[in-house]
């Protein structure tokens, strides 16, 4: 019990090597044996981490240095995932700050900072990517300080220490070095930092328990998996305790199974763990999070964790298309409801209601990338679904309608300015912040509402040539801006049910781009393209070719047709608008307007 422990969580803006710095740190303090073949990013476990290259979940690990023991929360550095940063900051006692020597503090840098500030964490600054060619150690050490200084740091938070270093090369060093050398030998430099500037654990071993659950995970084999922190106490298996929710909230007892630590990446059994350790406990049927695992005798209870409320909302509808139920194992609005029910439990930023229609349920989160995730995850499970546009959550504040306003920072290249800025403008984007960096790229900030937001990602990409970076956050509540403009472009509607023939695709390709290949199933009322112009066109996408017996020459020549757009579901979700739905199946993603039926449509829209 006498073991030194630290805490400490990793955060960083989107791409500034958080989890490759975590490998080298696992790698270096002996966590894996000499024979052990080691991946990278061996901390994104699932598969859509790994595809993407993104941390979603957070996650632990934990490294032995100089005899303390080390617990590693890797933190996604995405804001849509805004819940998981928040629980993992409440088990650490020290934060280490990842920023990129090139690009400097970044929008979600500022998100993770403002929180880990807030809960009084110290940080310590690592310049990561020193060694990059445009790598400017200075300027992004002063960019910090002025961060923290807007943030409201205090006078002991300002005074952080800074370590240089190269994640992907595994070296750190407290000093400056000449550019293209190694500074350092290895991560010595990093791992003594945190031993000198993370506080150890001051709890009491002899102290009623006081463990606070922070995440969950599950296990086929024992159930509910419960991952926390013990403030104080002591805890073993076959324990009897008392869980609570919060210091008023209700209470029931239970016994804990097993006790388990983090030794690398891997879960081992102990006899007992203390103030200080990061366990996972089991045997507890429907633990929770943020509740606080105690001593009956004499119950502690903490506050339950707070979580900001949810941005976006969409609607979870039941796929109704002709081609339903065709790939997916789940299509029923029951198994809907209870899969969106078993991500509620580890999903906190999630809220999910049931509205006033069969088999269409309200599901909110912290942003697109956030639901789009759940959707993804769901679709790979063998569910079907259609889903909405996404909508911005109003809030009522003082009897005035307001609406969340988020900031943004975009990286371009000078040409393409003029076009971004225009566009922006045109979404009710104000203009906070101008800063070239005096090599051909300059940096924007806006101030811009959530709803503007919404599908911009495409046309941003489209302006830039696909050179740009572009990332928002949060901001704050503000009256509602007035009306935005929406998509420029019509859509292109199948008229029949049946298959896309290459001959009709031919005679369609002037009107606009399409989204279907040849023999592709296409229905009524399906969005089968983007039309050139700006209202809704209904097409004959079924159309063949009508054969006789005469051959006239001329009249075979090959049917030159233009490439289809690449339709994914976050592309999906961006385009659509208020009368249209995406239909989501395990093995394709359409497009389709809400009402199949010409008539219909002409209908609701008089309605």
């Amino acid at each position: 019990m006498t073991q030194q422990i630290r805490n400490i969580a990793i955060i960083a803006h989107v791409d500034h090597g958080k989890t490759t710095l975590v490998d080298q740190l696992l790698r270096q303090s002996g966590t894996f044996a000499a024979h052990e073949q080691l991946e990278t990013c061996v901390m994104d476990n699932n598969d859509i981490e790994k595809e993407r290259g993104i941390t979603i979940l957070a996650k632990n690990c934990a490294v032995k240095w100089n005899d303390t023991h080390i617990n590693i929360v890797d933190t996604p550095g995405h804001a849509d995932f805004g819940g998981e940063v928040e629980r993992a900051l409440s088990m650490v006692d020290g934060v280490v700050l990842l920023i990129d020597a090139q690009e400097g503090p970044m929008p979600q840098t500022r998100f993770v900072t403002k929180k880990a500030l807030a809960l009084g964490l110290r940080p310590i600054v690592v310049v990561n990517k020193v060694d990059k060619p445009g790598a400017d150690c200075q300027k992004v050490v002063n960019q910090a300080f002025d961060l923290f200084d807007k943030l409201g740091a205090t006078d002991e938070q300002l005074d952080f220490p800074v370590v240089y270093a190269s994640g992907l090369n595994g070296w750190s060093a407290l000093e400056e070095g000449e550019a293209g050398a190694q500074w350092g030998k290895d991560m010595t430099a990093l791992f003594d930092t945190v031993l000198r500037h993370v506080p150890s654990q001051k709890g009491d071993a002899s102290a009623p328990l006081q463990l606070q659950i922070s995440s969950l995970d599950y296990s086929t084999f024992v159930g509910r998996i419960g991952v926390g922190r013990i403030t104080a106490g002591t805890i073993k298996p076959m324990m009897d305790v008392l869980v609570a929710e919060g210091p008023d909230g209700k209470t029931y007892k239970g016994r804990v199974n097993q006790v388990l630590k983090f030794q690398g990446l891997d879960r081992v059994v102990a006899t007992s763990a203390g103030p200080g350790d990061i366990v996972l406990i089991n045997g507890i049927e429907n633990i929770g999070i943020g509740v606080t695992v105690t001593d009956p005798l004499n119950p502690t209870p903490l506050p339950m964790l707070k979580v900001d409320e949810p941005t976006l909302t969409m609607n979870f509808c039941v796929n109704t298309s002709p081609l339903a139920g065709r790939e997916g194992k789940y299509v029923t609005s029951r198994q809907i409801w209870d899969r969106l029910q078993k991500e509620l439990q580890s999903n906190v930023a999630l809220r999910v209601k049931e509205t006033d229609e069969d088999g269409i349920f309200e599901v909110s989160g912290r942003g697109e990338l956030h639901l789009t995730i759940l959707l993804e995850n769901m679709r790979r499970e063998g569910y079907e679904m259609a889903v909405s546009k996404p909508r911005v959550v109003f809030q009522e504040i003082n009897g005035e309608k307001c609406e969340p306003i988020e900031l943004v920072t975009a990286d371009v290249e000078d040409q393409h300015q003029g076009g971004v800025m225009q566009a922006l403008g045109e979404r009710k984007g104000e203009l906070v912040n101008m800063e070239p960096d005096g090599r051909g790229r300059v940096r924007l900030e806006y101030r811009i509402p959530a709803r503007g937001l919404i599908g911009f990602t495409t046309e941003f990409l489209n302006l830039t040539r696909g050179s740009g970076l572009i990332a928002n956050i949060f901001d704050s509540y503000e009256p509602h801006k007035g009306d935005i403009a929406s998509r420029k472009n019509g859509v292109l509607i199948s008229m029949d049910d049946g298959e896309i023939f290459t001959y009709a695709l031919g005679k369609l390709d002037d009107r606009g781009r399409m989204f279907v290949r040849a023999n592709d199933p296409v229905y009524e009322g399906m969005i089968v393209g983007i039309h050139n112009r700006d209202n809704d066109l209904v097409v004959n996408a079924t159309r063949t070719k009508q054969l006789t017996n005469f051959r006239v020459s001329g009249k075979e020549d090959a049917i030159k047709i233009t490439p289809p757009i690449q339709l994914t579901l976050e592309y999906g979700v961006e385009f659509i608008e208020d009368d249209e739905l995406v239909e989501i199946t395990p093995k394709s993603v359409r497009l389709r307007k809400r009402f199949l039926k010409e008539h219909e449509r002409k209908r609701a829209s008089r309605d």
